[in-house]
């Protein structure tokens, strides 16, 4: 390896730590504020993706099919669980939310998608498909569990992801896709050609990054959640909706997803499950970042990313091994550091 391979090798890193870096952080928060180990974020990269190259080819995406069926089943849920204490206000925005937003998004697919009109309309509408996801999914699998253990909304997580990768199959069927790039151009840098494309994954992570931290720091709704992370007891006592925090959590999760699926769409071919395995990266860093630290989750992405493509040039077949092994180490040095819990000395 001489030193071009080697700053290749590194870009190549630092575009995927990026993206690992925004779902991690975002596993990180999806698990303080609401508990859950959100396995299946992976799976909104790859739905944005491929909402994405529908557009992209003139073709309205099954997203919208699936946006409303998520959103009767979510409808359908809540109304049966509180229909002893629905006031017709809530009825109304529950109606509107998850029956009307729906269909509205499926007129304006069909009416906007044979006309082809490139990123500026193809981009909002991919995110304005995806986003409203994750605060059905929630509704449907995780707020009737709001109050059981860890372990509990981890095997339904698992479900769920289960569920989003056969619904995925259905939606998108089993063919790869890959993106036209938003931006086409290539910057010299060194002795290496740097897509414009790679530029933007990283600095539309690095501004993501920076708004959630202005998010969190400086907004009422920031710190409401920062308050439910924390105590969920005590952010219910003094007035916080501790279920209408879930549900931003898990919009804000799938705002990210669909922005990432739509960066990383022109640089690799996206399927209905390769977003497994790019969660799962994101969980490896979130997992060394102790589902705790945002910023040791960041800059374990960045290395999990390096580490990825290190790994890729020197033993291929084995990268993904490699990668997930960084856990064990990790994982073995908290035990120990963590010392004996009193069921264990019993």
């Amino acid at each position: 390896m001489n030193g071009t391979v080697a700053l290749f090798l590194a870009q190549d890193g630092i575009i995927n730590g990026s993206v690992y870096a925004l779902l991690g952080v975002t596993l990180v928060l999806l698990f303080a504020v609401t508990r859950v180990i959100f396995v299946p974020q992976g799976e909104f990269v790859a739905w944005g993706a491929l909402t994405m190259a529908a557009l992209q080819a003139g073709h309205p995406p099954g997203t919208a099919w699936l946006l409303i069926g998520l959103g009767g089943a979510a409808a359908m849920i809540e109304i049966g669980r509180d229909r002893h204490t629905l006031t017709l206000g809530r009825i109304c925005r529950i109606l509107a939310f998850d029956v009307a937003l729906p269909v509205g998004l499926l007129g304006l697919v069909y009416w906007l998608a044979p006309l082809e009109l490139g990123a500026i309309v193809n981009v909002p509408l991919t995110i304005a498909l995806i986003m409203p996801m994750g605060p059905m999914i929630y509704r449907i699998a995780f707020q009737p569990l709001a109050d059981a253990t860890v372990l509990v909304l981890f095997i339904a997580a698992i479900g769920v992801h289960f569920a989003m990768v056969g619904l995925g199959l259905v939606v998108f069927g089993a063919e790869g896709f890959r993106t036209t790039p938003l931006l086409e151009a290539t910057i010299p840098v060194g002795p290496m050609m740097v897509k414009a494309q790679s530029l933007a994954v990283v600095g539309v992570a690095a501004g993501l990054l920076a708004a959630l931290y202005v998010f969190f720091e400086r907004t009422l709704l920031g710190k409401a959640l920062r308050a439910t992370a924390v105590n969920r007891l005590g952010a219910r006592l003094v007035g916080i909706p501790v279920r209408s925090t879930g549900r931003l959590a898990f919009a804000m999760a799938a705002l990210i997803g669909a922005l990432s699926g739509i960066l990383i769409g022109p640089l690799t071919t996206m399927s209905y499950d390769t977003g497994f395995l790019i969660g799962l990266k994101g969980f490896v860093a979130a997992i060394i970042g102790g589902l705790a630290s945002y910023p040791i989750t960041v800059l374990a992405a960045l290395a999990v990313g390096l580490f990825e493509s290190y790994s890729a040039f020197f033993a291929s077949a084995f990268k993904e091994v490699i990668v997930f092994s960084i856990v064990i180490p990790v994982l073995l040095l908290r035990s120990i550091a963590g010392g004996r819990h009193d069921d264990e000395q019993a």
